[in-house]
């Protein structure tokens, strides 16, 4: 979608896109992109989140003299979604925090021309060390445009 949403919001610009990741990420397996061995829910989740993060230090890069800005976060723990309710029974953090954290990525002139950046809630931090090996988010990309019809 974002793909699609990216001549708009280049001609939009100045404009930000913040994609909703996860703290939970795991390395992505190439050789078995679909899971379709030793699938797990969980495995499914944790890469699905690092490659939002994979993607948007891709697109931020792409990007950066554009006028567009790419970050992501993790925006809050267990927030008591249906989702979270369903599986734990409830929630750890507020759903407020996970609000506030991500209207902050949306809005805050603090982080205007900030990008390429992954934010646990409100901090700076650092996503699993696949987010960065560029060889890797160059085969997600291929990947990804491959199984979306984008290529």
């Amino acid at each position: 979608m974002t793909r699609l949403l990216e001549p708009l919001l280049v001609r939009s610009a100045p404009a930000r896109i913040v994609n909703v990741a996860s703290a939970g990420q795991a390395p992505i397996d190439f050789d078995d992109v679909m899971l379709e061995h030793g699938y797990s829910g969980t495995r499914a989740y944790t890469q699905s989140k690092l490659a939002q993060v994979m993607f948007t230090i891709d697109l931020a890069e792409e990007l950066r003299d554009r006028g567009v800005t790419v970050n992501c976060l993790h925006p809050a723990t267990y927030m008591p979604t249906k989702m979270v309710l369903h599986a734990r029974g409830e929630g750890l953090s507020p759903l407020e925090d996970g609000v506030r954290a991500t209207v902050r990525l949306v809005a805050s002139p603090e982080l205007d021309g900030v990008t390429g950046r992954y934010f646990n809630g409100d901090v700076e931090s650092d996503p699993h060390p696949q987010a960065h090996d560029a060889a890797a988010r160059a085969e997600l990309r291929r990947v990804s445009n491959e199984l979306s019809g984008l290529a």
